[in-house]
């Protein structure tokens, strides 16, 4: 008898969205369209974080540095020049570089190939390669501009360097959560190759840190230095102190708003995706698993819970192979119960099935014959016993043996070994007739048997 008990293995399934948002598309998505995907998205983030950044940087300087009075005519008129024109330069050079940068670390993810350990390394890193872009170029302008305005108006010096500093934080740290976001089919790749075992990324207390000193420490260690600065300069009006307070204390409510919501989506869009996944093991949807695209401690238990659904899948395979050798009925007993060493005494009952003339049977016909009228002989018997309640014990060869009442109690074992007998009786000569069996039946403690042939002959 040659059966299939396994199957072939179920294909595995995500819970969509599988990286916590539609706009970075599927698993499955061509390497030219994640390449394109990629690059739109990061030009758009990097134009959007540097936009931003100057609308804070052009409040700033208007109506917080000037804490003494208005600025100089001069002063703005340089300003109204040079700072649209270096940050439309700023932000071509960003592109163009910090993309090509981050394009070429994740180049293995674009050609669909399996990555070393020195390019996963430097896929999950793209973010911080990233910053390092941006925060080169707030350098620059920090130089450039302190010494520009420094050169117009001496005491504009420290005022404008903090402001650059506090700009160019707020929107490195912009850049990091963004881009950490964007590039999480890359780290899904990079982390699927070879599941973490330790952290490879800043975790997830570093990212709530930098969320809150950019987004609030240091906005406030800028109101002190306002207040710091009033302090020494006498002359300060309470108008100006106010409006100085009152501009700086919105951009931190927003901007500190802005990168906490960030920091927290980071955590909780692998929350969710996890929350979805149990939910379908719940179901019964064993085959259920999660991408991996957070390098943190919650990418850890990303692989924690893709390992756990393994373990149950394999369980699961475990059970449906010990069912269909003992019945599901004792496969479910077992399992619920445990497995215990010794014996019990129990009414039962038993059905014997032998094909009679099985020699002259296997030597007249070709094997794959004689396999294909086991096979059709075996199944009749097992659908049998198996709808009666009972549980088909062994194969010997051309031979079952099939118990009812034990290790199930039934209550009427016999009665239904006797059923059993009657409707092979009747199947197999119908379904098989090139198999005449002999059929046995024996319960309890009683000699008494009844063998029943499929022909419908029977004696006692």
């Amino acid at each position: 008898m040659s059966t299939d008990a396994t199957g072939p293995p179920a294909p595995k399934t995500s819970v969509a969205p599988p990286y916590g948002s539609r706009l970075l598309g599927s698993e499955r998505q061509p390497g030219i369209v994640l390449r394109i995907r990629l690059q739109v998205l990061l030009t758009l983030s990097i134009v959007a974080a540097n936009l931003v950044g100057t609308l804070a940087l052009v409040a700033i300087l208007a109506w917080v540095v000037p804490i003494r009075g208005d600025l100089s005519r001069e002063v703005i008129i340089v300003n109204a020049i040079a700072v649209p024109v270096y940050v439309l330069v700023a932000v071509v050079i960003g592109i163009v570089w910090g993309t090509a940068r981050v394009v070429r670390r994740v180049r293995w993810a674009i050609d669909g190939r399996e990555p070393t350990d020195a390019e996963r390394r430097a896929a999950l890193r793209a973010p911080l390669e990233l910053v390092r872009v941006q925060s080169i170029l707030w350098v620059v302008a920090l130089v450039l501009f302190t010494t520009l305005n420094g050169i117009l108006d001496p005491d504009l010096i420290l005022g404008v360097s903090m402001t650059i500093t506090l700009v160019g934080l707020v929107t490195c740290a912009d850049t990091y959560l963004v881009s950490e976001f964007l590039l999480r089919p890359v780290a899904a790749a990079a982390l699927t190759a070879r599941p973490p075992e330790q952290l490879l990324v800043p975790g997830v207390r570093a990212r709530t840190l930098l969320a809150w000193a950019v987004g609030s420490a240091v906005p406030v260690v800028g109101l002190m230095l306002i207040a710091a600065f009033a302090l020494v300069q006498q002359d300060v009006s309470a108008t100006r102190m106010a409006v100085a307070i009152l501009v700086l204390g919105a951009l931190t409510l927003v901007l500190g708003l802005y990168l906490e919501l960030m920091a927290v989506r980071a955590t909780l869009d692998p929350i969710r995706g996890l929350r979805d996944a149990m939910r379908a093991i719940e179901r019964g949807a064993l085959d259920t698993e999660v991408a991996v695209y957070d390098g943190t401690e919650v990418g850890l238990l990303q692989v924690g819970f893709n390992r756990m659904a393994a373990g149950l899948r394999e369980r699961e395979r475990i059970r449906d192979l010990f069912g269909r050798h003992v019945g599901e009925d004792v496969a479910r007993a077992a399992l619920a119960s445990g497995v215990e060493l010794g014996g019990e005494i129990r009414y039962a009952a038993v059905v014997f099935v032998d094909i009679i003339g099985s020699t002259q049977l296997a030597a007249r016909r070709p094997p794959q014959e004689v396999v294909g009228l086991l096979n059709r002989f075996f199944s009749v018997v097992v659908d049998v016993v198996t709808d009666l309640g009972g549980l088909v014990n062994k194969f010997e060869g051309d031979a079952a043996l099939a118990v009812f009442g034990a290790p199930a109690a039934l209550d009427d074992a016999a009665d239904r070994a006797l059923a059993c007998a009657r409707c092979l009786a009747k199947r197999l000569g119908r379904e098989v007739p090139e198999c005449p069996a002999g059929i046995g039946v024996a319960a309890g403690l009683s000699s008494r048997a009844t063998s029943v042939q499929s022909n419908g002959s029977s004696t006692q």
